[in-house]
């Protein structure tokens, strides 16, 4: 039975779906313990802070799969893992640093797949920040005010339009600040 069906709160599971970067981790039935899924998930959320984005945006979701229930080229593959990573605080701009993030990724899960002989797929999907809340609050700006308090602090709350102002706001010659 997976997550979504075991989950006794389907409201709360859903608010899970709403944050970013969410990974989804499809993988074989007993492939990781409890000590590795805490480790694996504290890998990757150290990834990201880096960026910087609050730790809390970061999800990992792990779903057991069946042996006889994964298929790759029509052949059933008990030793598969699957990885569908969500984004929506951050793009990435060209191809050049999408390669760089996938290469990185890929680096990162070695340990968790590769070295423990698990063939497997990684995609990232980069979806609409606008379309996005963290208990109803939409995120704020990149380098805003806001969001580095939301770094600071570890969690969503309200914020202002003053807040919303990017940190190293300068204004270029000719630029009057509204008057």
């Amino acid at each position: 039975m997976g997550l979504y069906a075991r989950c006794q709160d389907q409201t709360a599971f859903k608010s899970l779906e709403n944050s970013t970067p969410l990974w989804k981790v499809y993988h074989p039935v007993d492939a990781y313990s409890a000590e590795d899924k805490k480790q694996f998930a504290e890998s990757v959320t150290d990834m990201y802070p880096r960026i910087p984005i609050p730790k809390f945006y970061v999800v990992m979701i792990f779903e057991e799969i069946a042996a006889d229930s994964v298929y790759v080229g029509g052949v059933s593959n008990g030793k598969f893992v699957r990885f569908k990573l969500d984004h929506m605080a951050r793009t990435l701009p060209s191809p050049i640093l999408r390669e760089w993030w996938v290469r990185a990724v890929d680096r990162l899960i070695a340990p968790f797949v590769r070295d423990r002989g698990y063939d497997w797929e990684v995609t990232i999907d980069e979806l609409r920040a606008d379309l996005w809340s963290l208990q109803g609050e939409i995120p704020p700006p990149f380098e805003s005010h806001a969001e580095k308090r939301w770094v600071k602090e570890n969690k969503a709350t309200a914020y202002d339009l003053q807040e919303k102002l990017p940190v190293a706001l300068t204004f270029a010659p000719g630029v009057t600040g509204g008057k």
